[in-house]
């Protein structure tokens, strides 16, 4: 027997939103870091690759929480409904 607590839904959401934090902070730091990088070797310290390559990890968190959150939006993911199960 398994005396494991059911989960609720307000700390499955909690879960998620701290995922995407967590995402979050992770990408725009490397984007950030990869900006800074490029700006100094390739631009000669111009601020505009610090800001675009930050938007780009902002960007793909963005995309993997909302994918996170509703996974209809995943490529190749099909939702079966109970009357197409009974068919």
């Amino acid at each position: 027997m398994s005396s494991q607590k059911p989960t609720s839904s307000e700390n499955i959401v909690s879960q998620k939103y701290d995922r995407c934090l967590a995402d979050l902070l992770v990408k725009a730091g490397v984007g950030f870091s990869a900006g800074v990088v490029a700006s100094v070797i390739l631009f000669r310290r111009r601020t505009w690759p610090i800001a675009l390559s930050t938007g780009f990890g902002i960007g793909a968190a963005y995309a993997d929480c909302d994918r996170s959150f509703n996974p209809a939006r995943v490529p190749g993911t099909r939702i079966i409904t109970q009357t197409e199960e009974s068919k």
